[in-house]
């Protein structure tokens, strides 16, 4: 199992994203991941499904301390108070007492950042989290809460995979102690047609959605969270640690990203950072 090591914490680099999956099938998902060997769970408020996978957390016989949970507050909790609140909500619906990260799932110019993230440096004071992180932030809003808020953030999940540069996000946190999450790490199924990714696909007899989360992993500081509903699909992306990329297939890779490689860019969007293509 890939780790990624900080002070103080070591995060499973792989982990099991759940957007999109509810009810029954994501509750199953989740205790099938978590029977599979996955230790990293990720969920959000907005994804209407912690419920879901707090009935996967009752019925699983992986002690909670051995696995790694997170979830993330809607911007329309980001004010004091509410956003306590809103924490104590998911931890409900989750069924445990502390999740190991809460991140913002968007920046929210409307509400001070100094306001949201005290109020989220709070819940962590409190136990109710272990750490604090963000989600979709660029790198100006990475250094307002860092150098202006002085928060003890340790995450950022952007979306990431081999059509997409994240180097100055990645160039930031790896300056700090600070680690990437990797959200839509095939690509939302792209990649699957690229004939880079499945030519190296069939040198090492694999899928290019598991070249793609090898691609991830085998990165400094990156975790990736595929989402699956299937135990076929689950196993397949969790059967990435008996190979190895070379130097030169990682740079074949890289040399995949492109302007137009981004998925996830709805209206109320940042202005993306703007990388250049890894050589």
């Amino acid at each position: 199992m890939f780790t990624i090591e900080l002070p103080n914490i070591t995060i499973p680099a792989l982990g099991m994203g759940t957007w999109q999956l509810k009810g029954e099938e994501c509750t199953k998902a989740v205790e099938t991941a978590l029977d599979i060997g996955y230790r990293h769970i990720d969920t959000a408020q907005a994804y209407e499904n912690e419920q879901d996978v707090g009935k996967a957390i009752k019925n699983t016989s992986v002690p909670r301390d051995e696995f790694f949970l997170t979830t993330k507050i809607w911007t329309d909790r980001f004010e004091a108070g509410d956003l306590e609140k809103s924490l104590d909500e998911s931890l409900s619906k989750l069924g445990t007492d502390y999740v190991d990260l809460v991140l913002l799932h968007w920046p929210n110019d409307d509400i001070p950042m100094e306001e949201t993230l005290a109020a989220l440096q709070k819940t962590s004071e409190s136990g109710k989290t272990r750490y604090i992180g963000v989600s979709n932030f660029t790198v100006d809003h990475m250094e307002k809460a860092i150098n202006e808020c002085g928060a003890n953030i340790v995450c950022n999940q952007v979306e990431y995979h081999p059509h997409l540069s994240q180097e100055p996000v990645l160039d930031f946190i790896r300056k700090r102690e600070m680690f990437l999450t990797a959200y839509s790490p095939l690509g939302r199924g792209d990649i699957f047609d690229d004939k880079t990714m499945k030519e190296i696909a069939e040198t090492h007899g694999k899928t290019p959605g598991q070249i793609s989360l090898r691609w991830l992993l085998q990165q400094d500081r990156v975790a990736a969270i595929p989402k699956s509903g299937s135990e076929d699909h689950l196993q397949e992306n969790f059967d990435i640690m008996d190979f190895q990329l070379s130097t030169d297939e990682m740079k074949k890779i890289f040399n995949l990203q492109r302007p137009d490689g981004r998925k996830v860019d709805p209206d109320f969007a940042p202005n993306w950072d703007t990388g250049k293509k890894a050589a």
